[in-house]
């Protein structure tokens, strides 16, 4: 029997997995997503078909799976407007919340202490169903379920399981924010390209089929990214150099501090959002 799932929140990373799901043949008519803003409950109710609503309860009444997919901001307040309609089930929902540094701790104060949680980490190109995310369960989360959420989300792309939900900042700083990192890079190359003489557009394509070709020699390949790197330099050439002046100005360091910088920062909107 297919799962019903209701997604608390239509936005982005809502989207994303509503359209992987939708495209993998999983029934439309099976997802619910609420939302207050009546624009955006149109767009996905136009694009992939399902149903919307903007009343959060009774979205939940007979869900499967609950995806809470809004900011982490107002997180509690939304968790505190389903308690009790999750305290009136039988057998509560399968709640996974994809809201950035809100621990499972917090999840199941505002919750409820009989209700199974996985807290993931997904990340923006899961909109293309090449996204990877990060997940922890609680432990009233089944081994079942647990497949049931893997299954759910590998239709964005890949998932890991976290040991330890410390690790979760680690995974914010790899994988959570870091699209965000190649953007900036690929930007950089477009504009020192641009300023070389290549037309923008030109510079572009180049820039970003390079990346996305490292990136597909990284993952289908045995090489580690380093022999790869040594792979493509030659004896005092001028792949050789390039990678000296990134070297010399402290690539490396740059990014352990950047993200050092962003872990920190999702351990402080713990406390900033989660529970007092």
């Amino acid at each position: 029997m297919t799962a019903t799932i209701t997604f608390i929140g239509a936005g982005n990373m809502a989207s994303a997995i509503v359209g992987g799901l939708v495209s993998q043949g999983y029934p439309a008519d099976s997802i619910t997503a609420t939302s207050p803003d009546t624009a955006m409950l149109d767009a996905v109710s136009t694009r992939f078909g399902i149903q919307v609503t903007s009343d959060n309860c009774a979205a939940i009444a007979q869900a499967d799976i609950v995806v809470l997919a809004v900011k982490p901001q107002i997180l509690r307040v939304v968790c505190e407007e389903l308690r009790p309609s999750l305290d009136a089930r039988e057998v509560p929902p399968l709640v996974l919340s994809i809201a950035a540094g809100i621990p499972l701790g917090s999840l199941q104060v505002w919750l409820g202490e009989h209700v199974p949680v996985v807290r993931a980490m997904p990340n923006t190109p899961a909109m293309i169903g090449c996204g990877a995310t990060a997940l922890k369960a609680n432990t009233l989360v089944s081994e079942a379920q647990c497949q049931q959420i893997e299954k759910l989300l590998s239709s964005t792309g890949i998932v890991e399981w976290l040991a330890d939900e410390e690790l979760m900042d680690a995974a914010t700083a790899v994988a959570g924010s870091a699209p965000a990192y190649f953007f900036l890079f690929f930007k950089a190359m477009e504009d020192a390209a641009v300023a070389q003489g290549l037309p923008r557009s030109t510079a572009r394509k180049l820039a970003l089929q390079t990346g996305f070709g490292a990136a597909s020699m990284a993952l289908t390949g045995e090489d580690e990214p380093e022999q790869l790197m040594r792979n493509v330099m030659s004896p005092q050439g001028s792949t050789e150099r390039a990678i000296a002046s990134f070297e010399a100005a402290g690539l490396r360091k740059i990014v352990a501090q950047t993200m050092q910088d962003c872990a920190d920062r999702a351990r402080e909107m713990q406390s900033l959002f989660g529970e007092k």
